[in-house]
């Protein structure tokens, strides 16, 4: 059955009917220490490579870290290989701009290939986060969005992935929010 909670102040339905309960919770969990043990493995060569490559392109830290909301609406900090120089201003705005004279010459290739979100493995190893969940937003953005979108904090009722439903399925990106909530909404109750 459903059940009305308060989750930060928002009343909503609680999704009992989702799967991802029980003995299916700590499967997906064992898949996610497996799955990411291994890409984390199998991957360590690129990723060193990656790091060398951010580190002589520009001064500062190889990784960079966000603070991204996921389930229950606890915050975390998600890892990324940093795409940009080290003394851009602050964490204000939602999308880089095209041409963003911030941006490194190997940060536009980690972001146009995806591979400056290889250290998110790391976060799935951890328990931050799980490999198949909706995309986690910045904390200040779920703020904004959580009376604007209905039944958007919804999402947090899984854990974050670094993939989901929305992205396979081409919603990523500069698109629709609304339509990434629905297919993130999806992928939580099927």
């Amino acid at each position: 059955g459903c059940e009305v909670e308060d989750f930060d102040g928002i009343p909503i339905v609680s999704l009992n009917e989702s799967p991802i309960v029980g003995v299916n919770r700590v499967l997906k969990r064992l898949a996610d220490i497996v799955v990411s043990s291994l890409a984390i493995i199998f991957l360590s060569p690129l990723m060193i490579v990656l790091a060398i490559l951010v580190r002589l392109g520009s001064r500062g830290p190889v990784f960079f870290s966000q603070e991204r909301m996921s389930i229950g609406g606890k915050s975390f900090g998600m890892l990324k290989f940093r795409s940009m120089t080290a003394d851009h201003g602050g964490d204000v705005e939602l999308l880089t701009k095209k041409d963003d004279p911030r941006v490194t010459l190997i940060g536009k290739f980690m972001r146009r290939t995806s591979l400056d979100e290889l250290p998110q493995f790391f976060n799935v190893l951890k328990g931050d986060m799980s490999i198949v969940g909706p995309r986690p937003e910045r904390t200040w953005v779920v703020e904004e969005l959580k009376n604007k979108i209905p039944r958007y904090m919804l999402k947090h009722k899984v854990k974050a992935g670094i993939t989901g439903w929305a992205q396979v399925t081409g919603w990523r990106g500069d698109t629709s929010l609304e339509k990434r909530i629905e297919y993130d909404l999806y992928y939580i109750k099927n």
